[in-house]
């Protein structure tokens, strides 16, 4: 004979199998969590020129154009890896003259293609730019986003 279950068996299963599930949820999350900051983020070697940079980054809503890291718009280039696909990860100074280059000769003029406005930038905030990009490419994205071309 079969056994049926009853409204407070099916209840008991229900919350049972609820907060079974929720408890794993969070168990995973925390565990995410301290992994992307462990292994992730590059904490150690944030300095004041890197948030002076953020704050530039912020405050002219460069993510309303161009993604970081594959967050953002996708108006303009990914500059999670710029300074990679320049070739100066290496060279802050070298980062900071071709930054600074790029960003003087904005808008380019050229009719028909995509413009980046003027914001006429002192040399301390690109040089603060140039850090957070040489920054943003030392963190582990695990390969994200994909795509390498500029």
């Amino acid at each position: 004979m079969r056994e049926v279950m009853t409204k407070t068996m099916a209840r008991n299963v229900f919350y049972g199998g609820t907060l079974f599930f929720i408890a794993i949820f969070l168990v995973l999350s925390v565990q995410s969590v301290g992994h992307i900051v462990k292994n992730s983020t590059n904490t150690a070697t944030l300095t004041e020129e890197v948030e002076l940079g953020k704050r530039v980054w912020e405050r002219h809503s460069c993510v309303n154009c161009h993604t970081i890291l594959g967050e953002g718009a996708y108006f303009a280039p990914e500059l999670g890896n710029v300074m990679s696909r320049w070739d100066v990860m290496d060279d802050p100074e070298g980062a900071f003259d071709v930054l600074k280059g790029w960003m003087e000769a904005q808008p380019s003029g050229i009719e028909g293609r995509r413009q980046m406005p003027q914001f006429n930038l002192s040399d301390e905030e690109i040089k603060g730019l140039a850090e957070f990009f040489l920054w943003v490419g030392t963190i582990d994205t695990q390969g994200w986003p994909p795509n390498d071309a500029g």
